[in-house]
């Protein structure tokens, strides 16, 4: 398998990320359910405007985060780290990835909270797995 699809399957495979937003000098982190679009290298999430960091990603679209699991051993490690930048989707765009985003997450259907898509720019993966300290890397072009 190569390094590119190993990092595809790893975030298929996981469901929550950090997502950490900032705008003059505040800064705020909040976990949130995804699901990521290989196609697109883009996640999909809900949340809220008017949280707090709603309110910094209105303001400033550039966004980071992580995305990992919990090992209980540091030969297990395993996560991605990301930025990008974060949209608000509307209309035809908000729907399609809504249907996505409930037949992952069910509950969802109860939530009327808008869709946001976070485009990915830049990941790096860390799989100690692989061997201790491997790193895999991806960049948009």
């Amino acid at each position: 398998m190569s390094d590119h699809a190993h990092l595809i399957r790893y975030l298929k495979k996981q469901h929550v990320l950090s997502l950490c937003a900032t705008h003059k000098g505040e800064l705020w982190c909040a976990n949130c359910f995804y699901i990521f679009d290989e196609g697109e290298m883009t996640f999909f999430l809900m949340t809220e405007p008017e949280t707090r960091h709603g309110t910094l990603m209105m303001a400033n679209l550039e966004v980071a985060g992580t995305v990992n699991g919990q090992p209980k051993t540091v030969l297990l490690i395993k996560g991605v780290q990301y930025r990008g930048v974060i949209t608000r989707l509307e209309g035809d765009a908000e729907e399609r990835a809504r249907i996505r985003y409930q037949k992952r997450f069910p509950v969802a259907r109860k939530v009327t909270a808008p869709l946001w898509a976070l485009r990915v720019d830049e990941l790096k993966m860390t799989d100690n797995a692989l061997g201790f300290g491997k790193k895999i890397s991806w960049q948009r072009v």
